[in-house]
């Protein structure tokens, strides 16, 4: 999308689900969660008690680093 939130699911992948969704950030997610505390990637919004997303301006930036 052009704006708005997506899930951590939907930035590092899932091979597992059906369809399968492909990586935009191909890491494994606690190195995802290891560079949000270290400041590589984008720090999440919370958006309900259980729901956690990014913004997708951060990720597209993100992916035009070359990260």
């Amino acid at each position: 999308p052009e704006s708005g939130f997506v899930r951590l699911h939907q930035i590092i992948g899932n091979a597992k689900s059906s369809p399968p969704i492909p990586a935009v950030i191909p890491v494994s997610k606690s190195s995802w969660w290891l560079g949000v505390k270290k400041g590589r990637f984008p720090k999440p919004v919370k958006l309900g008690p259980r729901t956690t997303a990014w913004r997708v301006e951060d990720i597209r930036a993100l992916v035009e680093q070359g990260v």
